[in-house]
């Protein structure tokens, strides 16, 4: 690294020493906008730098050991963490994000920066992040199971049964798919074994269905001219202020399923229903749907609802597994072939 030990070098390495100090990163190394703060510039000078000169990730070597060196009680100045506040800055600095990334750890920020690149999508992620207060570990599944594409994609009616802006609030509220991958069944599944892994798995569940949703009861009892009925799962919507009914039918969608749940909305909203609370929703989660046929079906329902589809991880019965190689047979039939 010769050609970096320069005057040139030595006086920009004063110039990030300087703001080091001047900042007192090491005093506000808790104080997590402070910390995103000191990055952005960090990332903003190195960026600046190399545009001026021919310096490479050499450069991030030598200031990572000169740092490093003078600062030796400071946490974040190796050299993969420079390139993190390099590619930090260089992801948002034609973006007015400043305030809104200051306000997530670091650690979420390289996360986000390291899986996106598309600037739009990081901002719903980066905003979703505060509203929900995920952790990293959400924050890394929710990216994985790509909710930017799923949030507010469940063909609905609610612009047509739903007031403005309510309407727009419940849409965003209801994802297509569900993706409940900490389920393992197999197809052909009853729906009621679907519910109570579902329920077993509730804080998973809760977490898929969004903020705000409270889990009321399974197969909760309603009473209609002395006949029984029961709600799949029954739910109260915190931000939206209403119950919210979901029907699981592990089959492909049919026109009938929505005049069954039309029916349930409204026996909710005259027993259990308050007078301040808003409409009762529905919402049909099945295994596949056509579009252009639930459109229809919803089209002229008086109540507001959403179908959508969901997805989990299928397991094999064990007919089929049966029927499979074991890996000792593959192994002898590997040998046979040599």
């Amino acid at each position: 690294m010769e050609e970096l030990i320069n005057a040139d070098y030595k006086d920009w390495l004063v110039e990030i020493k300087s703001k080091i100090r001047s900042s007192q990163i090491k005093a506000a190394i808790a104080v997590n906008s402070a910390l995103i703060q000191f990055y952005w510039d960090l990332g903003k000078m190195i960026t600046e730098k190399q545009a001026q000169t021919q310096w490479g990730d050499g450069l991030l070597m030598q200031l990572s050991h000169d740092l490093k060196r003078e600062f030796p009680e400071m946490k974040g100045l190796s050299y993969r963490n420079l390139n993190y506040a390099r590619q930090f800055y260089q992801f948002y600095k034609d973006a007015i994000v400043q305030q809104v990334v200051a306000q997530i750890p670091w650690g979420h920020n390289i996360l986000i920066i390291s899986k996106l690149k598309n600037l739009e999508e990081a901002q719903f992620y980066l905003q979703q992040t505060i509203e929900n207060n995920w952790s990293r570990d959400v924050l890394g599944l929710q990216i994985k199971s790509n909710l930017y594409n799923r949030k507010g994609k469940s063909v609905t009616n609610f612009k047509q049964t739903l007031p403005k802006p309510f309407s727009d609030l419940a849409q965003q509220t209801l994802n297509d798919p569900y993706i409940f991958d900490f389920l393992t069944l197999t197809t052909k599944a009853r729906e009621k074994d679907i519910e109570n892994q579902l329920i077993r798995h509730i804080t998973q569940f809760l977490l898929e269905l969004g903020k705000g949703f409270a889990f009321i009861g399974q197969q909760y009892h309603l009473e209609v001219a002395e006949e029984d009925y029961y709600l799949d799962l029954l739910f109260y919507n915190v931000p939206l202020k209403c119950y919210v009914v979901i029907e699981l039918k592990n089959t492909k969608f049919i026109p009938e399923y929505a005049g069954k749940l039309n029916f349930y909305l409204s026996v909710v909203d005259d027993l259990l229903k308050k007078a301040d609370d808003r409409p009762t929703i529905g919402m049909l989660l099945c295994r596949d749907k056509n579009n252009i046929a639930v459109e229809y079906a919803l089209r002229d329902m008086s109540k507001p609802m959403g179908v959508s589809e969901f997805q989990f991880t299928e397991i094999l019965p064990e007919n089929i597994k049966s029927s499979l190689p074991s890996v000792e047979e593959l192994e002898n039939e590997l040998k046979n072939l040599k």
